[in-house]
This record gives structure tokens, C-alpha cells and sequence, in this order.
């Protein structure tokens, strides 16, 4: 399951370009199955200044913690409030739906040409595919 009009990382990160400019992102299928039940998220705050492959944030799974890397740089428009730390955060949504209302932030991109130099969805199933050998 990888959505044609996503754009990857090699670090199984998912961007989207949306109509208004910004970049949606999240973590692709095969990262949250890797990773098990995710019990805690921690995205970025908004206002948050990305830079393109740094570290924006956190996730934990009952096997393991991982950090998230940025698949493009700019300055954090939104986050997803589900995933926002305290006691009503729905972490487990990025198992449930990954590509949809598990997205962790929202991205205003300094040079929305990184979002285009990002694996298609054909290059992203041949990394998995080599990554499986």
C-alpha cells in the first residue's frame, strides 16, 4: 500500500503536497508496521523550523523509539492535535490510517522543490523491496 501521489524518504517518511502550498506529513505504512503499536508521538510545535533530512520528532511503539526526519525543510504550520502529548493523545491513529488521519504535521516549505526531489512511489517500493533481500 503506497499512494501513488505520496512522495517518500528513505527513512520511510511520506510527504503530500497540498493545493494550498504546504507539505502534510507522516510515516509510510511499512514504518508504522515495523515499529508495532505506537503508543506515543511527539511531533514538532508549530512555528517549529525544519531543516530538510533533520530530526522533527519522536515516535514510540511498544518495541522501540524512533526518531522522525524531515523530508523537507520550512517552518511548522500545523500539527496533528491527536498526536499532541497528554492525556487524550491518540498515537495508535498512525497504525490505523497512516496516510490519512495519522499525518503528524503540516509544513510550509522553504523551497517546495524538495518535496519533488523526494522517492516516487515506484522508487520508494524498490527500496523496500531491496531492503526486504
Amino acid at each position: 500500500m503506497i499512494p501513488a501521489e505520496l512522495r517518500y524518504t528513505k527513512d520511510h517518511e511520506w510527504a503530500r503536497l497540498e493545493a494550498d502550498g504546504t507539505v502534510t506529513i507522516g510515516i509510510t505504512h511499512h514504518a508504522q508496521d515495523a515499529l508495532g503499536d505506537i503508543v506515543y508521538a511527539e511531533p514538532p510545535k508549530v512555528g517549529a523550523t525544519l531543516t530538510a533530512g533533520g530530526r522533527f520528532g519522536v515516535v514510540e511503539s511498544v518495541k522501540s523509539v524512533s526518531d522522525l526526519f524531515a523530508p523537507c525543510g520550512g517552518t511548522v504550520v500545523a500539527v496533528n492535535t491527536d498526536l499532541q502529548p497528554g492525556p487524550k493523545q491518540r498515537a495508535e491513529i498512525i497504525n490505523q490510517d497512516p496516510y490519512g488521519a495519522g499525518w503528524i504535521c503540516r509544513v510550509q516549505p522553504s523551497d517546495p522543490g524538495e518535496v519533488a526531489g523526494l522517492l516516487s512511489a515506484e522508487a520508494y517500493a524498490a527500496l523496500l523491496a531491496a531492503e526486504a533481500h
